[in-house]
């Protein structure tokens, strides 16, 4: 079933007013009056019959309402250094698929890509993905940050991956059903500076080993949200 993203929910219809939305619904899908879509609101799900269909607008009936059931029970945001533009789209795709909560593309000291997409094209790629994916919270892209900036005091544990880790710390051996927010940060392609290092560790960030082989820094942040999402 076609999944939409709603614009404005009343107590037993819902109205569709993004022109790209009425596209796909109308010219893409050929979908028509009577046809059932499921519709999201951020919040819950909404199974739906097409009620009418303009150019501006297309109005479903609401037939169900359902309560989450696809969000993870924890909260993980996931700090990245900014990656190459595709290795970024993908990974947005790939952390919307697995629940993020919110992904923080990171400046440090060793980035040096330069971005070429804008915030909004990694909005849509969200939206895209939650559809696909049948997701209900929405998954925030966050404005480029620091290391220094983050706010460390919002999470119940901080972890981060380091290519040249002597760590033998496993995410089973910290990660438990009682903890409600995290925050993991991945280093870019060049690697985490010394000095960034000892700032995380200030901040009682926890460094974790994930093997002895090297990974690129969008396998590692895949690897550690799944690997978190199967222990709570």
């Amino acid at each position: 079933m076609l999944t939409v993203i709603a614009d404005k929910v009343y107590d037993k219809y819902i109205e569709i007013n993004d022109k790209n939305e009425i596209k796909h619904l109308v010219n893409v899908y050929r979908y028509k009056i009577g046809d059932k879509i499921r519709a999201i609101d951020y919040n819950y799900e909404y199974i739906t019959e097409i009620d009418q269909i303009s150019k501006s607008e297309v109005i479903l009936k609401i037939i169900e309402k359902n309560e989450d059931k696809y969000s993870l029970d924890v909260n993980i945001d996931l700090a990245i250094g900014i990656l190459k533009n595709e290795k970024m789209k993908l990974l947005i795709q790939k952390l919307t698929e697995l629940g993020v909560r919110n992904i923080i593309p990171l400046k440090t000291e060793r980035v040096v890509v330069r971005i070429d997409e804008k915030k909004e094209k990694w909005d849509t790629i969200v939206k895209e993905s939650m559809k696909q994916c049948r997701a209900i919270k929405r998954t925030n892209v966050e404005l480029i940050n620091e290391i220094k900036r983050l706010k460390y005091e919002n999470y119940d544990i901080i972890i981060y991956a380091y290519e040249n880790s002597i760590s033998s710390v496993k995410l089973k051996d910290i990660i438990n059903k009682d903890i409600k927010n995290i925050l993991c940060i991945i280093g870019p392609e060049g690697g985490f500076s010394i000095d960034e290092i000892e700032y995380l560790k200030s901040k009682n960030a926890i460094e974790i080993s994930l093997g002895n082989r090297i990974l690129r820094a969008e396998t590692a942040a895949i690897s550690v949200v799944s690997t978190i999402s199967n222990l709570i």
